[in-house]
């Protein structure tokens, strides 16, 4: 065993692993994953504790704010804690808990998190038009066998590989 085999899990048992955590969920909730959801109920939540006002007569936001249900209530900001809490706990057992940013010996540590929160800003905003993020719109609607869950894998899988040859130097 190599030195790094030691330190990852196994990918397909990680993929057989969420594939029970999907079926589990549609069990249980009756509904697939998604985290993006939780983002946008702690905006929501964000933007009602700075301004009230304008949260209760935003069209949008205020679709999400209730009297007998508090935003962060929901089950998905569990998810979402979950998740972080596994991935701290995953990385302090193999002994990876070290604070640093990996990159590629051609860019600056400063260029690679820059190019990180603009993925990620827009990955979050199309999440929001799309209705889901990768594991709600895709995963989960391929796991209940709808089209626009194949047609969403497709897309996303489609534009990060046509992507990455243009910004394959940041990695490589």
């Amino acid at each position: 065993m190599t030195d790094r085999s030691k330190k990852y899990f196994n990918p397909y048992f990680g993929g057989v692993m969420l594939g029970l955590v999907l079926l589990l969920t549609f069990y249980f909730t009756g509904r697939g994953l998604g985290a993006s959801g939780a983002i946008k109920n702690t905006v929501v939540t964000a933007v009602h504790t700075l301004d009230a006002t304008h949260a209760e007569e935003s069209a949008y936001l205020s679709r999400f704010l209730s009297d007998d249900h508090h935003p962060m209530s929901t089950w998905m900001v569990y998810e979402v804690l979950g998740i972080l809490a596994g991935a701290f706990l995953s990385g302090a057992i193999a002994g990876r808990l070290k604070l640093k940013v990996e990159h590629s010996p051609k860019i600056t540590s400063k260029r690679r998190l820059i190019f990180a929160a603009m993925g990620g800003l827009l990955f979050g905003f199309g999440s929001q038009l799309g209705r889901g993020c990768t594991s709600g719109a895709a995963l989960s609607g391929m796991a209940s066998l709808a089209t626009s869950g194949f047609i969403a894998m497709i897309t996303i899988f489609g534009t990060a590989f046509a992507a990455a040859y243009f910004f394959r130097k940041n990695w490589i």
